[in-house]
């Protein structure tokens, strides 16, 4: 079997390798052994037969943020009441109907029942969770206080769940109206303009320019329609499975970053998820080079996990953390100031907090200027195009009736 392994180096970067062997656990262990930082680990769907397959990724079935969120708010709230781990494990895989996450917690009461930490029974299931809390129960353990890291933890997930939400709401309204307006092109390109095509197409005179456009394209979709939905689905078809492959996330991450207005959203969403993301660790005893490693794995864009990752090698050999972050090229003035506070201070979980906090508001505020520019805009635009098409079909009949007045 092979395995897809993303994975931190000595030097600091992270890579994606394809490993074989017979099992996952003897693959995580070897790697474990020559020294690697696990990051994710997962079996790939293809066998291979002599042959090299294209591989796009493949649908992981995640555990839903407020599933996982209720399940850590009532397990700190057992261990809190004094429940030993095991046995809050079991009451709270009894009681779950989520069926990915059921299955997850069976396997883990099972791991750990058999001697295996939670932290690393929870690892073996890190597609389906979050990067930071296999790190953050390891945090916990290590430090003995793991109700307390849980509900840090449910802090950070709480702080994260509502950023995303924000930016996927604020992009829902935009999304609609660019639905809406090819849906017009399509209704008045397929059942509107014909109907004048046939009466244009019996007068002896030659027709303005815009309106031949207009009958060329409307009759290009009228004829080609059943071509067009195939190159469609076609296109879906192939582009979700790359848009999803390590290759595929940071093309498209990376030009989501260059969009006037969006890419200073997405940037300093990222940015917030990574000074949260140490945040957490730093606040639960993580040493900075294994934080560090979580939280750029952490990051939801794979283009700035790409350029945040030289930074931990710099931070190993002995740079400071905000200078090693300035040098990445892409990182925020704010976050790298803050760090530097943070470091000299002696607080720099509080103040990547604080960073982080302040990057939040920051995307509100973009958010916001978005809505408020792309609302006219989008107005406009479909205004526009129901103008072209009622132009385009009313210009020559107006041109008739002036040609056929008195003279």
């Amino acid at each position: 079997m092979q395995f897809l392994c993303t994975l931190g180096t000595a030097g600091g970067s992270i890579v994606e390798e394809l490993h074989d062997g017979r099992s996952e656990d003897l693959v995580r262990s070897e790697l474990e052994r020559r020294g690697y930082h696990i990051l994710k680990i997962r079996r790939r769907g293809l066998p291979r037969i002599g042959v090299t397959w294209p591989s796009f990724g493949r649908s992981v079935k995640k555990v839903p943020n407020p599933v996982l969120l209720l399940f850590n708010q009532e397990f700190a709230a057992l261990l809190r009441s004094g429940l030993p781990v095991l046995q809050g494990l079991r009451l709270m895989a009894d009681r779950q109907r989520e069926p990915v996450f059921k299955e997850i917690l069976d396997d883990v009461v099972r791991r750990v029942q058999d001697g295996s930490e939670l932290s690393a029974a929870f690892a073996k299931h890190g597609e389906s969770l979050p990067q930071l809390f296999p790190a953050t129960l390891k945090a916990g353990e290590r430090s003995g206080e793991l109700e307390v890291v849980i509900r840090r933890f449910v802090r950070y997930l709480k702080l994260v769940t509502e950023a995303r939400r924000k930016v996927v709401s604020a992009l829902v309204y935009p999304a609609t109206l660019v639905i809406l307006s090819g849906l017009l092109i399509a209704v008045m390109g397929i059942y509107v303009v014909p109907k004048f095509t046939e009466f244009f197409s019996a007068l002896d005179t030659e027709l303005p320019l815009i309106t031949r456009i207009t009958l060329g394209f409307s009759g290009f979709i009228s004829d080609y329609w059943v071509v067009i939905l195939i190159g469609i689905a076609l296109l879906a078809g192939v582009g979700g499975p790359w848009s999803r492959s390590p290759s595929g996330a940071r093309v498209l991450d990376r030009v989501k970053l260059k969009v006037p207005i969006l890419g200073s959203v997405f940037r300093r969403l990222a940015m917030s998820e990574f000074a949260r993301s140490l945040s957490t660790l730093l606040a639960g005893g993580i040493p900075v080079i294994p934080a560090l490693e979580d939280s750029v794995a952490a990051v939801g864009n794979a283009h700035m996990r790409r350029v945040l990752a030289p930074m931990i090698p710099k931070v190993r050999e002995g740079m400071a953390l905000y200078a090693a972050l300035e040098a990445c090229g892409e990182s925020l003035e704010i976050v790298v100031e803050m760090t530097k506070v943070g470091e000299e201070t002696g607080s720099l979980d509080l103040m990547l907090g604080n960073a982080s906090d302040f990057l939040d508001e920051e995307v509100d505020t973009l958010l916001q200027r978005v809505l408020v520019l792309i609302e006219p805009i989008m107005l406009v635009l479909m205004g526009g195009i129901v103008a072209v098409l009622l132009i385009s079909v009313y210009l020559p009949l107006f041109s008739m009736l002036s040609q056929a007045g008195p003279r």
